[in-house]
């Protein structure tokens, strides 16, 4: 249950398919919520209510910096939907606007919450030489009634695979400190100038170990898997399935950790209400606190800043 000293509404940001699930799952955690399309949002108004205790960010990927703002100004804290910038400039401006309530705040990687990357996280990776992670699924097959073309990934600035399907790259840095991007390549799409549709990140860590970040809005199947190589074990995580399989001289042995996917939304909503609330939570180095959230967002954006387009599919989208 939501604590008693938030006592104010949860303002949901942005009405579509990922505001209505957040407004709902506020609503089965017990916060008083109210759903704001975009298209109705007046700075002005809301900067004369008083009765607003936090504010969820679902708009698209290029609406945060307005709203951040308005949150640093009022002292509301925020769940902000992911990722938070594709410019380092965007970023610094962002980090800027959120520092009054950057400790309450959080950033929707929900994928942090996943039982089996809490498993993989929770064991020694001292010895990680080489990383990789993959995710792919058809765009045109992405939910019911949709069209690509009409919707927020479509779009040259703020859209594409890479910030799309970013839960890949925030994993990796979680998982393995010190990311820096070596070379992005990416296949685009002649109906949609700069949007790329399948993107591999080559990366390298602090200790030397390196590895890869493939993203793919074209796969014929769903994929979603983190492969991590040491000196005496390989480590495969299907997220999919919530597989981990651990392989070495001494054999195999594979744990499955049921999931149901929105409870990683609701796992995540549930401390971000207690972060907004001012409640104490124990330390755990995979919240994603926008405090600590600074690394991976800059992964993120450099990584974006750094494609190269090495050719194009000519797949029809819609």
């Amino acid at each position: 249950m939501v604590s008693p000293a938030l006592a104010g509404v949860v303002l949901v940001v942005g009405a579509g398919s990922i505001g209505q699930r957040h407004a709902a799952n506020l609503a089965a955690l017990g916060a008083r919520v109210e759903l704001l399309p975009w298209r109705r949002f007046n700075a002005a108004e809301l900067a004369q209510r008083h009765d607003i205790a936090a504010l969820v960010i679902a708009t698209a990927t290029p609406i945060r910096l307005e709203l951040i703002q308005l949150c640093g100004e009022r002292g509301w804290p925020f769940y902000a939907e992911k990722p938070l910038a594709w410019r380092q400039e965007q970023l610094q401006a962002i980090e800027a606007a959120a520092g009054p309530v950057a400790q309450r705040s959080l950033v929707g990687f929900m994928l942090r919450y996943h039982p089996a990357v809490r498993a993989l996280a929770a064991l020694n990776l001292g010895d990680l030489y080489r990383f990789e992670a993959e995710i792919g699924h058809d765009v045109r097959q992405w939910r019911p009634n949709w069209r690509f073309s009409r919707s927020y990934a479509a779009a040259a600035e703020g859209g594409g695979v890479l910030l799309d399907l970013s839960h890949e790259l925030d994993l990796v840095s979680a998982l393995v400190p010190g990311l820096t991007v070596r070379d992005v390549r990416c296949l685009g799409h002649a109906a949609f100038p700069g949007v790329d549709f399948a993107t591999s990140i080559q990366l390298t860590a602090a200790s030397g170990a390196a590895g890869t970040v493939a993203l793919d809005y074209l796969a014929p199947v769903s994929i979603r898997r983190l492969t991590l190589c040491g000196l005496d074990r390989r480590l495969e995580v299907n997220l999919l399935s919530g597989e981990l399989r651990q392989s070495g001289p001494d054999g195999d042995e594979t744990r499955t950790y049921p999931l149901e996917r929105n409870q990683l939304f609701l796992d995540a909503m549930a401390e971000f209400l207690q972060l907004a609330a001012g409640g104490d939570l124990p330390n755990d180095p995979l919240r994603p606190e926008f405090a600590r959230m600074g690394s991976s967002s800059r992964l993120i954006a450099s990584a974006w800043e750094q494609r190269q387009f090495s050719g194009a599919v000519a797949l029809p989208i819609d």
